[in-house]
């Protein structure tokens, strides 16, 4: 099996490296943009098949991985910043509140198709101005859904609680992943 990872993301490529497996990193060039009426736990699953079907097709032994992960709050997906004030606005939403972190994955052979989503719930604390302006400042989380990473600053000083894989939250539900790929 060779196994082909399509993200760019350094967290599910030591995540994926983590559970044991080896792979190559591939790229995926697929505009991310939701129909209006999907729902907001279909999103990530959407999103991850998008990418997958967007790639070349498989050859005989190889198996495609491709994630997404998106953050939902209040009846609405937060995906990565656009840029500073986006990502100060999407962590003064979240502040103080539970959120939903989603994180689809599609993992895909030449013959079969598998595509599951995971979630979890994050409780913040309230998160300060001052906070908000350190983070983005000295861990810049433009490169994240909901524009914070678990595994940062953010994650340790304030999450109250979460509920689910912490690893769903970190962009790849490796319980799954590892299910799957074991199986195939």
């Amino acid at each position: 099996m060779k196994l082909l990872l399509a993200s760019q993301s350094p967290r599910r490529k030591e995540l994926l490296s983590s559970l044991g497996f080896d792979f190559e990193v591939v790229k995926i060039d697929c505009e991310e943009i939701l129909p209006e009426d999907i729902s907001i736990e279909n999103a990530a699953a959407y999103l991850s098949k998008l990418k997958a079907d967007t790639f070349r097709p498989l050859e005989e032994g190889e198996v495609l991985l491709t994630a997404d992960t998106v953050v939902a709050i209040e009846n609405q997906v937060l995906g990565k910043p656009k840029d500073e004030a986006d990502a100060r606005n999407m962590l003064k939403l979240l502040s103080g509140k539970t959120h939903q972190v989603y994180t689809g994955i599609t993992i895909q052979t030449s013959d079969k198709v598998f595509t599951e989503t995971d979630v979890a719930d994050v409780e913040l604390d309230e998160i300060s101005n001052e906070e908000i302006d350190f983070y983005i400042k000295n861990y810049k989380p433009f490169d994240k859904a909901g524009s914070y990473g678990i595994q940062e600053w953010l994650g340790m000083a304030k999450i109250k609680k979460l509920s689910g894989s912490f690893y769903t939250i970190m962009g790849l539900p490796t319980h799954l992943v590892y299910k799957i790929l074991k199986e195939i």
